[in-house]
């Protein structure tokens, strides 16, 4: 089948299908004489495993390595295991994260008056300096990262 029908088959886009095969997660056959893909019926089982990967949270990195498990007769369920017990501790990190993000943002909008004047606690708050003598950027709980886009 060609990419538009594996991305119904799967329920992806077109643009992902080709990214995934970009970074070599699933490598369908070419057509002789005009390099369409075709793909088979196991490129399409790959591609719904990673989209249901991705959907619970798994990185592409970790779809690699899921893919390897998924494709090896001799895996150990230990490993995947492993893995899932992995992502759960990373979810549970990202929760009390979110968790203390939306406290701040809680206490940022109690402390802000919401009126017309142009003193606005939450303005005030973002922006607060270095201070001398708490020697770190603001009081706020968490730290905001850069997050690299993943397709």
């Amino acid at each position: 089948m060609n990419i538009s029908q594996a991305a119904q088959a799967c329920g992806l886009p077109n643009k992902t299908i080709r990214y995934y095969e970009e970074i070599g997660l699933v490598v369908p056959m070419r057509q002789e004489g005009n390099d369409y893909r075709v793909y088979s019926l196991a490129d399409i089982a790959q591609l719904r495993f990673l989209q249901r990967a991705r959907a619970v949270g798994f990185s592409l990195d970790e779809c690699r390595e899921l893919l390897a498990l998924y494709s090896n007769p001799q895996r150990r369920c230990a490993e995947v295991k492993a893995l899932v017990n992995e992502k759960i501790i990373q979810v549970d990190q990202q929760l009390i994260a979110l968790n203390a993000m939306r406290e701040t943002l809680i206490t940022m909008a109690n402390e802000c008056a919401g009126d017309d004047t142009s003193d606005c606690a939450i303005i005030n708050q973002l922006a607060v300096t270095e201070s001398p003598v708490m020697k770190r950027p603001s009081s706020m709980a968490f730290t905001l990262v850069d997050v690299p886009d993943e397709h």
